[in-house]
């Protein structure tokens, strides 16, 4: 059987804008490439089960060929799936009725507006599929840190592009509030989420997340990223202070040391990627007692009575030991409170010489809550220790008003009064 030569269609020509497609691998393209044409095939005659698409990726072109039934030349009832005997034997001189013959179809002859068509379905086609790619591709990185360049900075997010140029979202809630970039530099964060609205997608970093910081663990310290070394958890104020809970598989591996490194070496790395964020790394254990003695140092505790039905923990510590307990801005209390799941509040531990104290939580009849932990919060947890700061001091510490501080100040004092 002999094929009516004709040139073919060179696809680099025509489809030039494709060249060069982000995260569509070869095959999946070529095969978008023959949907497409087979659709216009089927706009134009109603059916392309008779028609071979060929596409040759090495040489970037591709042939069209119409396969027809012959029949005796006043038989034809359908031109596209069948030929008479005449025309038969000009495509080829062997043709018989009853057999097929095949010719070439110019893709030039479908005219402008079909072609106009095609360029249309193929570039819908290739941007959806390198939407539905991008959405699977992130999907598939959920809790992985990735790295991107700082393109633009609006006043809720930041835009970065990865190295396809694939866009990537930093929300200011997901910054640390001391994180500073111009555009150029290259931005680390955690992939926190993926959505595909309208298959729109939109993938949504993050530099606060907890999972930040044990990836970056993972990455600075072999032993967690083998699996000798587990973190339990994880309690992070973004750019401020956080605490990390780790355990050891290997008796010979000491867990704190290892993350910590030699001098601070391993650390150091990842305090600085989190704008000197602060890193206490403590041993995890199962015992609440001693776990929440770890949580909560430098301070040592005296004594403490737990709640395991609330959640709650009282803890009791000398004086001198309370402000280490609550830490700068209650940083150290939340953290510790974060860390084990358990509500922690502070109390002075009183001696024989402070058995006259009363604590302020027994003047919440007289006294709003709120106002009484704010007190609390900076370690004056009873009248004596509150009445024993100057008021100029109380003003500065506590975020009240000062004449409810005088308020406060008032009440306590009476209850001393003879």
């Amino acid at each position: 059987m002999a094929v009516k030569k004709q040139d073919s269609i060179n696809l680099i020509d025509i489809f030039s804008e494709f060249k060069e497609l982000k995260n569509i691998d070869r095959q999946t393209f070529i095969n978008v490439l023959e949907d497409s044409f087979r659709n216009v095939i089927t706009k134009m005659y109603g059916t392309d089960a008779n028609y071979d698409v060929i596409i040759n990726p090495d040489k970037g072109d591709l042939e069209i060929y119409r396969n027809r039934l012959v029949m005796e030349d006043d038989d034809v009832a359908n031109p596209d799936t069948q030929v008479g005997i005449t025309e038969a034997l000009l495509l080829d001189d062997e043709a018989e009725i009853g057999e097929e013959v095949t010719d070439k179809v110019e893709f030039t002859s479908f005219g402008r507006r079909m072609i106009l068509n095609l360029r249309q379905t193929l570039a819908s086609r290739i941007l959806d599929l390198q939407k539905e790619n991008l959405y699977l591709r992130y999907s598939e990185m959920l809790g992985q840190v990735v790295s991107g360049e700082l393109y633009q900075v609006w006043k809720k997010e930041m835009l970065l592009l990865d190295d396809d140029g694939n866009e990537l979202y930093l929300p200011k809630q997901n910054q640390i509030p001391s994180d500073f970039y111009r555009k150029g530099d290259t931005v680390r964060a955690v992939v926190v989420q993926v959505d595909n609205k309208n298959q729109n997608p939109k993938i949504i970093l993050s530099r606060t997340s907890p999972l930040f910081l044990q990836r970056l663990f993972e990455q600075e310290v072999p032993e967690v990223h083998d699996g000798l070394i587990a973190i339990k958890n994880i309690a992070r104020i973004p750019g401020e202070r956080a605490k990390v809970a780790v355990e050891s598989f290997d008796d010979r591996i000491d867990p704190v040391g290892a993350c910590v490194g030699i001098k601070g070496a391993r650390i150091h790395g990842i305090v600085r990627e989190l704008r000197n964020e602060n890193i206490d790394v403590i041993h995890y254990t199962s015992n609440i007692n001693l776990y929440v003695q770890r949580a909560l140092a430098p301070a040592k505790i005296s004594s403490m009575t737990i709640n395991e039905e609330e959640k709650k923990v009282d803890v009791y510590l000398q004086p001198d030991e309370v402000s280490l307990a609550i830490g700068k801005g209650g940083y150290n209390i939340k953290l510790a409170s974060m860390l084990t799941g358990y509500q922690i509040d502070v109390y002075r531990e009183m001696d024989d010489a402070d058995n006259e104290d009363i604590y302020l939580d027994e003047f919440n009849d007289e006294i709003d809550q709120w106002v009484l932990d704010a007190f609390k919060a900076i370690g004056l947890d009873t009248a004596k220790a509150v009445l024993g700061v100057d008021k100029a001091e109380l003003i500065q510490r506590v975020d009240l008003e000062e004449e409810t501080i005088d308020e406060v100040i008032a009440i306590l004092a009476a209850e001393f009064e003879d």
